[in-house]
């Protein structure tokens, strides 16, 4: 028996600090969510300012919520169990400040080049070239002080937090090193390496891993450590943890497919996320669980301890997602469920459920700890508690009837077999829904708020225990094992092997995945007719993803009838051979694009202009936001050839003198649009005095006059590519 004791001291400091980030950037998040979802109600609260549209705050909220509050989160409850659970305080107090101070710069930035309208387009992977670099840095920062601890421990066998961390660790690593290779074009300008269909899949590939191993896994991992502590009872089963933890790492990143069903990625991927998604319900529910079934006998504590009904809401939340989830995978659940209020009301059971709830009960019982002290108010945490439940049920109910609504009359004939409804009339039918859901959002807030006073109260009446003494026997080099011992324990001892091993895991299914759609051309069949956009079109382009318009607006035409009806012929994959990043969107706030310019979608260019002046003009009801910035701010044309290039790079066929005659180009095509616009002077709601030919409004349109002409073109010929 080693009897040489050693004493140390835990770091409680940057607990601490992660504990207070979290709290703050909790508030922020969700505030900008409440001011979203009030947009949806009366859009003047767009205020028309361009950093205040919901195209602008809508990333900033999913980005703060995911990043800001749950990412602080995770470090909050990482750097507090990981250091109990190896007996040994962090490895470096400097790279955990380094860790912290990055991370919250990180943020800052990400918040200023949101609302600034500098942004790849990718849904949670919205942040530029520059930022992207920082996060990686700030991952090497943390999984280096993270390692390092775990390599000094003085606890031999790895409990099955740490397993979670590690895997967190190395995943979140490979995702957004994968997804985030970019050509830039300026210091906040990049364009995505990946192109149309395989962009769709390297992103799904990372947005569905995203909540896998951001918002779960990590999550799982605090799950683990804190719900035990809490009711002071060891978790219900070892082994169903060993099953728990490699079933859900290997099975969960090949889902990302199942975002993209009925789209022009190939089936045989559809198919195979369809498959691993539903294969996801064993593990996931595995580890639901393992953590309910750590309470038993507790059921009285829970009804009493507000730390514990927290914790059962939160695993309760994990196990309805991770079955509703499977379920959306299923094609013929789907095709109601894709692009509708469905998905938004499925994501946030999981957010405000899992992630928000379990967040809070952690707080709840750490602070007290730490300041050594009772919390100021159980009454007011219980209320924080009920309000906060509601705030959830309030929220999620009128999104699933709203997600219903909206399928059913997308999808309704009349008996003469013409589409009932047209696009309008949903979204003025669903605004009650909307309102409703933003009280529910203001439940879930005014709970926050609730929490974040009890805990200031809390701290106030404490006294914060910065380094928390301790003492462990130091690890022993070598271990007499008595009898048999279970195989896993190999492996628990082993941290480097853990790592590797749980790299060689998550990678199998996307290099499965995308070797076949990147490699084997018959997965991308080419249209002829198919062209570059002009440079035009391109800054138009440009200016609708900076606008956030994909955040509303699909470009992807399914192969429903009812769609084809509405929209036009079905989307297929060679159509975005030239689409970098990609923009098939997630969400139908309005209708979908992707044959705006062509068929019976096509508008006139007014029509264009006055619906981005006002677009009550010309569809009454609309609940999209005014853009007269677009009306005085000029296109940069100092950075027009600057894109080209970097197009040229990425594979589009630009000729050289195109790229040299940009300017000119731009003033060519631009002037023809400017043109028809003046020969309808009387009808522009925005005055044709002032209006040039170099204003946004005239690239906005050029780009949305584009949108599905291509497939209009019989002989395919086109100035970009001529030699």
């Amino acid at each position: 028996m080693n009897t040489n004791i050693e004493r140390f001291e835990y770091d409680n400091r940057i607990v601490k600090q992660f504990a207070y980030a979290t709290l703050l950037w909790g508030v922020v998040g969700m505030l900008v969510g409440l001011i979203i979802a009030l947009q949806l109600v009366w859009p003047a609260l767009n205020f028309d300012f361009s950093m205040t549209t919901f195209g602008r705050l809508r990333p900033l909220h999913t980005n703060a919520v995911i990043f800001a509050f749950v990412g602080n989160g995770i470090f909050m409850g990482v750097y507090y169990s990981l250091q109990r659970l190896c007996k040994a305080r962090m490895f470096s107090d400097k790279l955990s400040a380094v860790h912290f101070w990055m991370w919250q710069f990180i943020i800052v930035l990400a918040a200023v080049t949101l609302l600034l309208g500098m942004t790849t387009g990718k849904e949670y992977a919205e942040l530029e070239w520059p930022i992207d670099i920082l996060i990686t840095l700030t991952w090497v920062v943390f999984g280096i002080n993270m390692f390092g601890t775990i390599i000094k421990r003085r606890e031999r066998h790895l409990y099955v937090a740490i397993w979670f961390y590690i895997a967190t660790w190395v995943t979140v690593a490979m995702l957004h090193i994968v997804n985030s290779f970019e050509l830039p074009v300026t210091l906040f300008k990049s364009y995505s390496w990946y192109a149309g269909v395989q962009d769709a899949l390297v992103q799904w590939w990372y947005g569905h891993n995203a909540v896998a191993f951001f918002l779960t896994t990590p999550y799982l991992g605090i799950m683990y450590y804190f719900i035990p502590k809490a009711a002071q009872r060891p978790v219900y089963s070892y082994r169903l943890s060993i099953i728990h933890f490699w079933a859900l790492i290997f099975i969960y990143i090949w889902a990302g497919p199942h975002h993209l069903l009925y789209t022009s990625l190939p089936d045989w991927a559809q198919s195979l996320g369809t498959v691993f998604s539903v294969m996801l319900i064993a593990p996931s529910w595995g580890g639901m669980i393992n953590g309910l079934l750590t309470l038993r006998g507790t059921w009285d504590k829970v009804r009493d301890d507000v730390v514990l009904k927290f914790m059962v809401v939160a695993i309760t939340a994990y196990g309805m997602a991770t079955f509703e989830g499977p379920m959306l995978s299923l094609k013929n659940v789907n095709a109601i469920s894709h692009f509708t209020d469905w998905t938004i009301a499925h994501v946030h059971v999981g957010a405000l459920g899992w992630n928000g709830f379990l967040t809070f009960g952690i707080i709840y019982w750490l602070v007290p700890k730490m300041w050594r002290t009772e919390l100021a108010s159980r009454k007011l945490a219980n209320w924080h508690f009920w309000i906060g439940t509601l705030g959830i049920l309030v929220y999620a109910i009128p999104m699933y009837w709203a997600g219903w609504v909206q399928s059913s009359m997308w999808k309704e004939f009349t008996p003469e077999g013409q589409l009932k409804y047209q696009f309008l009339d949903t979204v003025t039918h669903l605004r009650p829904f909307y309102m409703l859901r933003a009280i529910g959002g203001l439940l879930f807030f005014v709970g926050a708020i609730m929490m974040v006073f009890n805990i200031i109260q809390t701290v106030r009446k404490g006294s914060f225990l910065a380094n928390e003494s301790a003492e462990a026997p130091a690890l022993a080099k070598r271990v007499e094992i008595h009898g048999k011992e279970h195989w896993h324990r190999w492996i628990e001892r082993k941290p480097v092997q853990m790592l590797v091993l749980s790299l060689v895991v998550v990678a199998i299914g996307g290099i499965l995945e995308m070797i076949p759609t990147f490699l084997i051309k018959e997965n991308i069949p080419t249209i002829a007719s198919v062209k570059p956009y002009t440079a035009l079109e391109l800054e138009g382009r440009d200016i609708y993803i900076r606008e956030g318009c994909y955040t509303c607006h699909s470009q992807m035409i399914r192969p429903f009838r009812s769609e084809t009806e509405r929209y036009g012929d079905y989307s297929k994959a060679g159509e975005f051979v030239y689409d970098h990043p990609f923009q098939w969107g997630s969400k139908r706030t309005g209708p979908d694009l992707a044959r705006a310019g062509s068929g019976r979608n096509k508008k006139m260019d007014s029509w264009h202009y006055n619906h981005m002046a006002d677009p009550t003009s010309m569809s009454p009801g609309s609940i999209m936001p005014k853009y007269p910035w677009l009306f005085s701010d000029e296109i940069d044309l100092e950075t027009t050839s600057k894109k080209l290039t970097a197009m040229q790079t990425l594979g589009v066929p630009y000729t050289d003198e195109y790229i040299s005659n940009a300017k000119e180009e731009v003033i060519k095509q631009a002037t023809v649009i400017y043109e028809n616009l003046k020969k309808d002077e009387a009808g522009l709601l925005v005055g044709e005095e002032g209006l040039s030919p170099y204003h946004e409004i005239i690239a906005l349109i050029a780009y949305l006059q584009r949108l599905g002409t291509d497939l209009d073109v019989q002989e395919p010929t086109n100035a970009l590519t001529q030699k």
